[in-house]
This record gives C-alpha cells, sequence and structure tokens, in this order.
C-alpha cells in the first residue's frame, strides 16, 4: 500500500465513529479543484510504511473506532483489500472513499465483508466525465458503481463537490435521480487551498450560498438526507 499521508484522529470522516485517515498515492482523475495535488502527482517518497502505519494502529485499538481509507483513488491500490483485512483483523471498522471508477474492486471488497461504509463521490451527470477523467471512463461504470453501493446493505454516502463548469441544475438533476434512496447526498463547497491547477480559479468556478440551496432542494426529495457541507 501506497501512503501519502494520515491524519491521526478525526471525529467527521467516519460519521458517528472517531478514527484516523490514512491518503493513499495516485488518481485516475485529474480534477483542476482537487485539494490533494501531492497525492494525484506524488513528487517525493511515500509518507510512511505499512507497516509504519500498523504499529501506528496498533498503539490505538483503544482509542479509535476505525479508519478510512481516502486518497488519491484507493481502488488503484493492487492490494487494497490485504490492506483492509488486516485493518479489520485489528478490530477496526474500515470506511472507503471512492471515486466510483473501479466498481469491481469495491465489489470484491463488499463480497468479503472488508469493508463497513462507502462514500462515492459523484464529480458531475455521468456523461460529463471526459474533462475530469479522460475519455476511456465508460458512463455506465459510474452508474454500475452508484447502483452497487446503494445496493450493498452497507452505510454509504454519495457526494458531491460544486463547482463550475461541472456541477450546475441539469447535473444535480441527474444526479438526484442515480442517488435516488440513499441514506446521505452531500452537496460540498468548493475550497480554495491547495489545488491540483490554481489557475482553474481564475475562471471564478465558486458557487454560492444560494445556488448550492437551490440544489439542495432539487435532491432533498430523492434521498433520505441531503446536506449542505
Amino acid at each position: 500500500m501506497r501512503i501519502g499521508g494520515l491524519q491521526k484522529i478525526s471525529a467527521i470522516d467516519y460519521p458517528g465513529r472517531v478514527g484516523c485517515v490514512v491518503f493513499t498515492v495516485g488518481c485516475n482523475y485529474h480534477c483542476p479543484y482537487c485539494h490533494n495535488p501531492d497525492l494525484v502527482r506524488p513528487k517525493g517518497p511515500d509518507f510512511m510504511s505499512e507497516a509504519d502505519f500498523f504499529a501506528f494502529l496498533s498503539e490505538r485499538t483503544h482509542f479509535l473506532d476505525g479508519v478510512s481509507i481516502t486518497g488519491g483513488e484507493p481502488c488503484l491500490q493492487p492490494d487494497l483489500a490485504d490492506f483492509c483485512a488486516k485493518i479489520k483483523e485489528m478490530g477496526f471498522l474500515v470506511k472507503l472513499d471512492t471515486n466510483g471508477s473501479l466498481p469491481g474492486v469495491t465489489a470484491g471488497l463488499i463480497k468479503k465483508h472488508l469493508v463497513d461504509y462507502i462514500a462515492m463521490d459523484v464529480k458531475t451527470a455521468p456523461e460529463r466525465y471526459e474533462p475530469l477523467a479522460g475519455p476511456g471512463l465508460s458512463p455506465d461504470t459510474l452508474v454500475q458503481s452508484i447502483d452497487l453501493i446503494k445496493n450493498s446493505g452497507l452505510p454509504c454516502e454519495f457526494r458531491t463537490t460544486c463547482v463550475r463548469p461541472f456541477v450546475d441544475e441539469a447535473a444535480v438533476h441527474r444526479i438526484a435521480d442515480l442517488v435516488a434512496g440513499a441514506p446521505l447526498y452531500v452537496l460540498q463547497h468548493c475550497g480554495k487551498e491547495r489545488m491540483l491547477d490554481p489557475e482553474f480559479f481564475d475562471q471564478d468556478p465558486v458557487i454560492g450560498a444560494e445556488e448550492m440551496e437551490r440544489f439542495k432542494n432539487i435532491a432533498q426529495n430523492r434521498v433520505e438526507r441531503c446536506i449542505i457541507r
């Protein structure tokens, strides 16, 4: 497992739990507003070894409930299943953050009971992903991931970072249709700190509070709960 960072304690990343957050290296998307550019385009050695991570975790068995695995994109890691299994063997819950581009990996984790909570970022309507993910990602793949996660029986959430030109009312309508029935849909404000492409903000892509409320009004009747974060 290539580890690019570790947040030793968090009370917000795993809903209802206190946990740590481990960041994996590498991503197959190039969202210009990504706030983890060092993980998307790593320039130096990994932050820590897997052995050091598990040594850290062994000292927190009485303090932490779970581990949130995020990135980058964790599903790109070839040993993700083994990594999750080791965490579970130590008695921790596992939360996976994913962009939904590799539903086969997610399905394998679900089937083997190696994940307890899943959060999927839905960037925009699946048909509008090409500027973010390139031409190789099929919209059907994203729809498959959404359906897989919704029907997994696991606690889950879907999240959209609201930023122009990728998110507008039409995109929110489409996403809300896809995630309909989900327990939680989160509309996220886009911050300006540590962007993958700082020049992206020269285009004034920030979406204001009033428009975010309109997005919430579109989605909130299609899911159990919709919040703005």
